[in-house]
């Protein structure tokens, strides 16, 4: 995973400097997603598909 990402906390994470952080980077065309407790592994996607899936999670549709 690229160091040089600006990796930012959840603001639903529950604040603090614990381990329990969904922590997201985006770069030119990619979203990157991790947890603070494992952050050499993450999930890369794009705008569109992260778009699509939070659609889906606040309409009900998933």
């Amino acid at each position: 995973m690229d160091d040089a990402l600006h990796w930012q906390k959840s603001t639903f994470s529950g604040g603090g400097e614990g381990d329990t952080c969904v922590e997201l980077a985006a770069s030119p065309t990619h979203i990157h997603l991790r947890e603070s407790d494992t952050p050499t592994t993450a999930l890369t996607t794009n705008p569109a598909t992260l778009a699509h899936l939070l659609k889906g999670i606040r309409t009900g549709g998933l």
